[in-house]
C-alpha cells in the first residue's frame, strides 16, 4: 500500500507534469497552468494524500505565489453569498440540535421508521422529496436536513468524534446527499440551475415546463431514490441495521421530553421562517445567505446557540475555507475559457457517431466533467449549450436536454464540492472525503445505469 508521503509526491508530480505540458492550441496558458493546480488538488484529496481543507489552501497559496491567480481573483470566493449561505445554514442546523427540536424530530421518525436504518434512510429521501418543490436552493434544503440526520445518528450512539460514526451516521448522511442529488431532478422547483436550463433549451425550440418536468423525471427518478439507498445498505452498510426496540425507546424520550421547550418553539419559528425565506426568496428579491443569517442571528438571541457554541463550531471554517478556494478554482477555469473548450474536445469529434451512441456518449462526458467544477449551475451555464448544439441535430431534442438536465442534478455526490449541498453534510464528520469520492463516484454511476437505461425510453415516451 503506498504510504502518504508517496501519494503527496504523486500529486505534487501529477501538477507538475501538466504545468510543464505544451498548452494546447486555442487555450489560455492561464487556464492550464490552473487546471495543473486544480486537478493536483482533486488527485491529494481523493489519494488520501492531504486532507480537504490543507490541499485547498495549498492550492490557494500555489496559484498566488505562480501569479496564475491575482490575490483578489483568489480570495474572491470568500465573499461569496452562496459560501455564507452554507456556513449559516450549518449552524443553524447545529442549533436545531442545541435546542432539542432535532432530537424530537429525530425519534418521531424513529418512532415511525426505527425498526431498521434501512428504513430510517428511505425516510430521509422520501421527506426530502415532499419538501423539495419548495425549495429552489437544495444548499437551503440540505440546512434543514442536517440537524435531522444528526439527531437521528446521535440518538442512536453514533458521533464522528469518539469512533462510532459507522455506527449508523455515516450511512444517513451519505444516503441524504444522494437523496438530495435525486429530489433535486424530480422537481423543476428543487435546484437553482433547473428554471435556467428550460429556459437555455427554449432557445432550441424545446418547450418544458413543470409538469412535463415531473413527468419526464418520475419514473427513473424515483427507480433511483428506491435503488440508491438499497445499494449504500449494501456497500456502505451501518454497523446498527436491526433496532426493533428503537421505536419504543423513541417514544419513551419523546415522553421524558414533554412539551415543546421554549428553545424549541424559538428553534421551530425560526426554521419555519428560513424554509419561508428560501423558498419564496427569489419571488420576493432576498438574498438567500442574509435569509440564513438572520436565522442565525435569531438563534443566538433566543440563548439557543452561544457564542462558545461558535469558537466549538471548527466545522464551519473547514467549510468556510475549503469550498471557498474550491469555488473560486473551478469559477475561474471556467471564466478563463477552459471548461467549454474541454467540452468541445471531448464532445466536438462524436457527431458521425450513430445518433444512440452520440447521445450517451455525450450523456457520460457531461457526468466525467464534473469532477472539474464546484457549482452545478457554473456546469450548466458553461457547458449545457455547448452539448445541446452539438446533439440537437442528431439526437431528439426533447431527450438531450431533459437528460442533460437531469445529469445536472443527479451527478451532484460524486465528489465532496459537486453541489453546494453536500458540504454541509460533508462536513458534518460522519464521512471522509475519500469516501464521499468512493461511494459518491459509486452512486453517480448507478444513477447514470439508471437514467440512461429507464429513463431514455420513459422520456422519449412521454416528451416525443
Amino acid at each position: 500500500m503506498l504510504t502518504t508521503t508517496t501519494r503527496r509526491i504523486a500529486s505534487l508530480l501529477l501538477g507538475l507534469v501538466i504545468w510543464f505540458t505544451p498548452v494546447p492550441a486555442g487555450l489560455d496558458p492561464q487556464a492550464w497552468q490552473l487546471f495543473a493546480i486544480f486537478a493536483a488538488v482533486i488527485f491529494s484529496v481523493i489519494s488520501g494524500a492531504l486532507p480537504i481543507v490543507l490541499a485547498s489552501i495549498l492550492g490557494l497559496v500555489a496559484a498566488v505565489m505562480t501569479a496564475t491567480l491575482e490575490p483578489r481573483q483568489a480570495y474572491a470566493g470568500f465573499g461569496e453569498g452562496l459560501i455564507w449561505l452554507i456556513v449559516a445554514a450549518f449552524l443553524v442546523g447545529r442549533g436545531v440540535i442545541n435546542s432539542g427540536l432535532g432530537y424530537r424530530v429525530a425519534y418521531l421518525l424513529v418512532r415511525r421508521f426505527g425498526s431498521s436504518s434501512l428504513g430510517l434512510g428511505y425516510s430521509l429521501v422520501a421527506t426530502d422529496a415532499l419538501i423539495a418543490p419548495a425549495f429552489v436552493s437544495n444548499t437551503a434544503r440540505s440546512g434543514v436536513l442536517f440537524p435531522i440526520v444528526c439527531a437521528l445518528a446521535e440518538s442512536n450512539h453514533s458521533r464522528p468524534e469518539d469512533g462510532s460514526r459507522r455506527h449508523i451516521g455515516a450511512y444517513l448522511t451519505m444516503t441524504s446527499m444522494a437523496g438530495l442529488a435525486l429530489s433535486s431532478g424530480l422537481w423543476l422547483t428543487a435546484m437553482g440551475a433547473n428554471p435556467i436550463g428550460v429556459a437555455l433549451a427554449a432557445g432550441y425550440g424545446i418547450k418544458i415546463d413543470f409538469g412535463s418536468w415531473f413527468l419526464a423525471s418520475s419514473v427513473p427518478t424515483i427507480t433511483a431514490m428506491l435503488v440508491v439507498p438499497w445499494m449504500l445498505y449494501r456497500v456502505f452498510p451501518p454497523e446498527l441495521k436491526a433496532t426493533p426496540h428503537a421505536p419504543i425507546e423513541a417514544q419513551a424520550r419523546l415522553d421524558e421530553m414533554g412539551p415543546l421547550s421554549r428553545k424549541e418553539w424559538t428553534t421551530l419559528a425560526t426554521v419555519l421562517g428560513l424554509v419561508g425565506g428560501w423558498a419564496f426568496a427569489g419571488a420576493l428579491g432576498i438574498d438567500t445567505a442574509s435569509v440564513a443569517l438572520l436565522g442565525f442571528a435569531v438563534l443566538m438571541l433566543g440563548g439557543v446557540f452561544t457564542l462558545e457554541d461558535l469558537r466549538k463550531s471548527g466545522g464551519a471554517l473547514e467549510i468556510l475555507i475549503w469550498f471557498a478556494i474550491l469555488f473560486t478554482m473551478s469559477s475561474e477555469l471556467n471564466r478563463l475559457g477552459f471548461m467549454s473548450y474541454l467540452g468541445d474536445q471531448l464532445a466536438g469529434g462524436l457527431v458521425d457517431l450513430p445518433w444512440p451512441l452520440l447521445y450517451t456518449s455525450l450523456i457520460v462526458i457531461y457526468v466525467l466533467i464534473h469532477y472539474l467544477f464546484v457549482s452545478q449551475t457554473a456546469q450548466l451555464l458553461a457547458l449545457f449549450g455547448v452539448f445541446l448544439s452539438i446533439a440537437v441535430p442528431h439526437v431528439p431534442g426533447p431527450l438531450i436536454a431533459m437528460m442533460l438536465l437531469l445529469a445536472t442534478n443527479f451527478f451532484s455526490v460524486i465528489t465532496p464540492q459537486g453541489s453546494s449541498c453536500n458540504v454541509i453534510l460533508a462536513g458534518s464528520g460522519y464521512v471522509t472525503s475519500r469516501e464521499i469520492y468512493k461511494y459518491g463516484g459509486l452512486i453517480t454511476l448507478a444513477n447514470l445505469v439508471i437514467y440512461l437505461v429507464i429513463g431514455t425510453p420513459w422520456i422519449l415516451f412521454v416528451l416525443d
